[in-house]
């Protein structure tokens, strides 16, 4: 295949895609930052790989455009330490059993929606009843989709698509909040 027609059939997908936000959930997720903001709670965001990179992006866009605070847990020193205390699949459960306060709000992103660590947290937040937002691809039934106040699917089997994906509507949440011209 040509460069010309891979670059366009890409394109055309990850616009196919990002346009496929379900805008009435969308509502409902900005309507949870307000909250936040408004109740001075705070945003704490998880994932692993480019989702761990693009929840520290979100996070200081949350903190320093929309004036939400946000965290992640992208140490290297808090991975490493929580996965050899409590295991891989329970480090994220208990970073989040460490630093959450009552009122803030777990976004968890998993490309799969199966990664044992999130599924992990999102159960014990659902558990827990603690405000989750999930943002997955893969299939439609994965795991993690199932357990937060809200979740945003998208139907790719592309890591780096969903992932995209994923980062704009996040980053779409924050220019909303802040009404950034484009």
């Amino acid at each position: 295949m040509k460069l010309e027609n891979y670059t366009k059939k890409y394109i055309d997908k990850e616009f196919k895609h990002s346009a496929n936000l379900d805008l009435k959930k969308f509502k409902k997720f900005i309507f949870e930052l307000k909250k936040i903001k408004n109740k001075n709670k705070k945003v704490i965001l998880v994932g692993n790989g480019g989702s761990a990179a693009m929840s520290s992006h979100v996070s200081v866009d949350l903190t320093k455009q929309c004036g939400i605070r946000a965290i992640n847990f992208n140490e290297a020193n808090l991975i490493t330490s929580f996965a050899n205390d409590y295991g891989h699949d329970n480090w994220m459960k208990e970073a989040i059993k460490k630093y959450r306060d009552n009122g803030d709000l777990v976004i968890l992103i998993s490309s799969s929606g199966n990664s044992k660590n999130h599924v992990v947290s999102g159960n014990y937040c659902k558990k827990n009843k603690i405000n989750l937002v999930t943002f997955t691809g893969f299939g439609g039934r994965n795991k993690l989709s199932k357990l937060g106040k809200l979740n945003f699917w998208l139907d790719s089997k592309n890591y780096n698509q969903i992932e995209m994906v994923h980062h704009i509507w996040l980053l779409l949440a924050c220019d909303f909040l802040t009404l950034t011209k484009f």
